[in-house]
């Protein structure tokens, strides 16, 4: 006797397709197309995909290494389907940091916005709550953490930053983008990081009138590219690719950064910069975790973390507020040299010294904190 067939009413014929073509092994899997990886995001998005197969398309499409065609296609369906808006101002610095946050060490970048606004350059950043592989401190919890509401709109967002008060805001992908953050828990159980961690911070739900810039990190040096094509791709006017701390947008206190620009939309190109040319000479690369954020990892669980996320976010809150006060250390000295490179990079400044004495004046003249603080209210 035959074994019953059972139809899958669930699978759509895009689907298998792209898992027939991605999903053969090492030796036999192909590549997509950008209409193909295109037409399976978007279906996954619309909550048509069955999840077991967007799952199993975005693993493979890991394992195999996700191709430029490939990350075009599943950033254009985010692009999309999201909620964008246009800020009252002629020009926008995006900060796009990881959205799966920081997890080792304080995560100081969610007071640059503030910063840059201080230095009288709009700023927005964006992410989530948690989200994995690292389901680190982000930039949604610190700054709620800090008092700031993070559930606005991207409309109501690019209005603070229209503000002449405030000049930065936040935006949670959970409102510029719904379909996006409704994977989260499929994006937990795959586990390993997929092409949507790559590419979910470029998508910029708030952009100037005339000029948007684009501030992402890096660390592996495949992706300076990567990051350049897809942010051309999403239609950001320039760009500093920045090998950061843990791929962040803040670099190293104690080594030199190699940092690469796009101006125009034109090809990238490397620069280099030294902390210590402004004077910074710290002993570790970022601001440490306090003794009280960590604990004891999850018992056979090789991936956990030891860090207690929610302590991390509450010191990295009372930090970045001290640091926007001007208290010198670490946590001060990464918005300063963070915040110079670009001010240097758009050529707002001279030098990186220029740059520099820019930052500084805006810490320490309270400007920074007063637009931070307008923004709790």
């Amino acid at each position: 006797m035959s074994a019953q067939v059972i139809p899958d009413s669930t699978s759509d014929p895009v689907m298998r397709s792209c898992i027939q073509k991605v999903a053969t092994g090492p030796e036999f899997s192909k590549d997509l197309s950008f209409d193909e990886t295109h037409a399976a995001m978007r279906l996954i998005l619309e909550g048509k995909a069955d999840p077991v197969q967007a799952a199993v398309l975005l693993i493979a499409l890991r394992m195999k290494r996700e191709t430029d065609e490939e990350n075009a296609g599943v950033l254009q369906a985010i692009l999309d389907t999201m909620h964008s808006v246009v800020a009252d101002v002629d020009e926008v610095l995006d900060i796009a940091d990881p959205y799966d946050g920081i997890t080792r060490g304080l995560a100081i970048s969610p007071f640059l916005p503030a910063v840059f606004a201080a230095c009288g350059l709009p700023a927005i950043s964006h992410g989530l709550d948690s989200v994995g592989p690292k389901n680190g401190a982000t930039h949604r919890k610190v700054l709620k953490a800090a008092g700031i509401n993070v559930d606005l709109n991207a409309q109501d967002s690019a209005g603070r930053l229209a503000n002449p008060d405030i000049g930065w805001g936040y935006v949670d992908q959970k409102r510029s983008c719904p379909s996006l953050h409704n994977l989260t828990a499929l994006r937990s159980r795959i586990v390993k990081r997929p092409v949507l961690t790559t590419v979910e911070n470029l998508t910029g739900p708030v952009r100037g009138r005339q000029k948007t810039h684009l501030m992402v990190g890096y660390v592996h040096k495949a992706y300076p590219p990567v990051y350049a094509r897809l942010a051309r791709q999403a239609g950001f006017d320039s760009a500093a690719i920045i090998r950061g701390v843990e791929g962040g947008v803040i670099p190293s206190l104690k080594q030199p950064a190699r940092v690469f620009c796009y101006h125009d939309a034109g090809e990238e190109y490397p620069l280099d910069y030294d902390p210590r040319s402004i004077g910074i000479d710290q002993p570790t690369r970022a601001v440490p975790l306090p003794e009280n954020t960590t604990m004891a990892g999850t018992q056979g669980d090789a991936i956990a973390t030891t860090v207690d996320i929610e302590a991390a976010a509450r010191a990295a809150a009372d930090t970045g507020m001290e640091a926007l006060g001007g208290k010198a250390g670490p946590a001060r000295d990464s918005l300063v040299y963070a915040a110079a490179i670009i001010l240097n990079q758009l050529g707002r400044n001279g030098s990186l010294v220029e740059a520099a004495d820019t930052v500084r004046k805006a810490i320490d003249s309270g400007e920074a904190l007063s637009r931070f603080r307008a923004a709790t209210g």
